[in-house]
């Protein structure tokens, strides 16, 4: 009796036990239906970006400096297209692998662009940099994403506002998964259409590139006479906006832009002192140059030992006579003639944009030019006098213009579209010095390119105006002699004068051997690519 009393009570435990087990797998298994529910149910989204789409810098005619190429990017799903077809297009084969194997949507660059489809989203994304973007100096460089040289710092916030964003949009379940049956949200950009506008013409930067390719170190800065507009401004070297390392390790400096630095000038500053003389009816004065000066006891030398014999101040500036021009600043009026050198613009900084202002150079001040010798350097460009090429290429718009010095200017303003801008401002001149003196300018520097017979300035096919320097820097090379600049800075078309350009070539030597040439090509290649259909 006992023994069955405690097999039943065995029995009903074992029910027991199977009873509660089957509804704990019950209770599990209805929570884990009621969790996939949930998951199905609460679905999300994933967003895969292309790239991003900065705003543009443009030449004045609306030509792109920066997003002037363009990269195809894709954006695929795994699940929803194949590896074979994605192989035709992929830049980096076995980068693709390696996403496409991770199962998730991702973007890869490709070598060009397909037909969409509900797993496969194509995109052209603008290249900041070019393999050959001219102007590097005036558009500037990124540093993390930000500009830090140039237009890029001056209008980052114009640039890179708003919405950059290239991107696709995908519908998910809970656990990560597409919904390719529920379409895609695609985000394309037109950030590109907007930016900033500059003076800079692209067609003319390439010539003046081109022309100064074997510059080592030196500038080239082309403006329209009239409204100062800069036209093209190279620096040599150029740099690589997207290897700024290289450009940091470059015994060069090629992250300077010497069109904004200060050297010394040389004989084009003897078209200042002539515009004094004038000023002062010394246009008739007459020296007779016998190859030295003694100014205070201190003796000067004219480049041709020899001397030049009788001249007159045409003469002297197509010989470039520097004892003339030391003769004739001993006759002026030094307040006058420093006051001049001001309005001109020498020892005044030259403002074109945030981050962008040239050197002021240094002026002698009067109490200085009172001490005969620092006088007599004055006149023919020497001594303390420095000037950027911006400043050299100002007076030359002065003499061209008629007499009124131009605001020189790099910048028109911001587009919206990629078509118009906003906010143009007139050109802004000042006069400083009578339509009459800047003519007889003008004839003094077409005669001593076309009275001198070493001239290298002329081009085949234009006439122009222009003065060469030769300045001493007191510097001396390995082999002992002294290091020069080279300069030129001229006008053309020598009639009805449109362009200014000066070339600087740093440590060039003689301006007739290294610059001039360079003028002549770049004169030659702005009128055959005006003359162009």
């Amino acid at each position: 009796m006992r023994r069955r009393s405690e097999r039943g009570i065995l029995m009903l435990t074992a029910a027991f036990f199977v009873m509660f087990t089957v509804l704990v797998l019950n209770y599990y298994r209805l929570a884990q239906e009621r969790e996939h529910v949930r998951a199905a149910e609460d679905s999300a989204f994933i967003t895969i970006n292309a790239g991003d789409t900065q705003g543009t810098i443009f030449d004045r005619n609306f030509v792109p400096l920066t997003n002037a190429e363009s990269a195809v990017v894709a954006v695929a799903v795994p699940s929803a297209v194949t590896l074979d077809e994605l192989y035709d297009y992929a830049e980096d084969k076995s980068d693709l692998r390696a996403k496409y194997t991770a199962g998730r949507p991702f973007a890869f660059r490709c070598v060009r662009r397909g037909l969409d489809s509900a797993g496969l989203t194509f995109f052209e994304v603008p290249v900041r940099c070019g393999s050959n973007m001219p102007a590097p100096h005036v558009v500037g460089y990124l540093s993390e994403g930000r500009g830090a040289a140039g237009i890029e710092y001056a209008y980052d916030r114009i640039l890179r506002g708003g919405n950059m964003e290239n991107s696709v949009t995908y519908s998910t379940d809970g656990f990560g998964n597409v919904l390719i049956g529920a379409g895609k949200d695609v985000i394309r950009s037109t950030k590109q259409k907007t930016g900033a506008v500059t003076t800079i013409d692209s067609r003319i930067q390439r010539i003046c590139e081109r022309a100064g390719r074997d510059i080592d170190k030196g500038a080239i800065v082309v403006t329209d006479v009239k409204t100062g507009e800069i036209l093209a401004l190279a620096s040599f070297p150029r740099f690589s906006a997207d290897d700024i390392g290289a450009a940091l390790t470059d015994e060069r400096s090629p992250l300077i832009d010497r069109a904004l630095y200060s050297y010394s000038v040389g004989s084009a500053f003897k078209l200042v002192t002539a515009c004094e003389g004038l000023n002062e009816g010394l246009g008739g004065y007459v020296y007779d140059c016998t190859g030295s000066i003694d100014v205070s006891g201190q003796l000067f030398r004219c480049h041709k030992y020899d001397g030049h014999g009788v001249q007159t101040m045409s003469e002297a500036m197509t010989n470039s006579c520097n004892t003339y021009f030391i003769a004739l600043s001993q006759l002026l009026d030094t307040k006058r003639y420093r006051s001049l050198a001001a309005e001109l613009g020498f020892g005044r900084e030259i403002y074109l944009c945030a981050g962008m202002t040239a050197s002021a150079g240094v002026l002698p001040t009067e109490e200085e030019l009172l001490v005969p010798a620092e006088l007599a350097n004055f006149s023919f460009g020497q001594g303390r006098l420095t000037a950027t090429p911006l400043q050299v290429n100002a007076l030359t718009c002065a003499i061209a213009s008629g007499g009124e010095l131009p605001l020189l200017t790099i910048m028109r303003g911001i587009t919206v579209d990629g078509e118009t801008v906003g906010n143009l401002k007139p050109p802004r001149r000042s006069r400083v010095m009578t339509e009459e003196t800047a003519a007889q300018l003008r004839k003094m520097m077409i005669e001593a390119v076309y009275l001198n017979d070493s001239s290298k300035a002329r081009p085949r096919y234009i006439r122009v105006g222009a003065k060469t320097s030769t300045a001493q820097t007191g510097r001396y090379g390995d082999d002992g002699e002294e290091l020069c600049h080279a300069w030129i800075t001229g006008f053309f078309p020598s009639s009805s004068p449109t362009y200014a350009v000066t070339v600087l070539v740093e440590d060039g030597g003689y301006g007739n051997d290294a610059a001039a040439p360079i003028f002549a090509e770049i004169a030659d290649g702005i009128i055959n690519e005006k003359a162009a259909p």
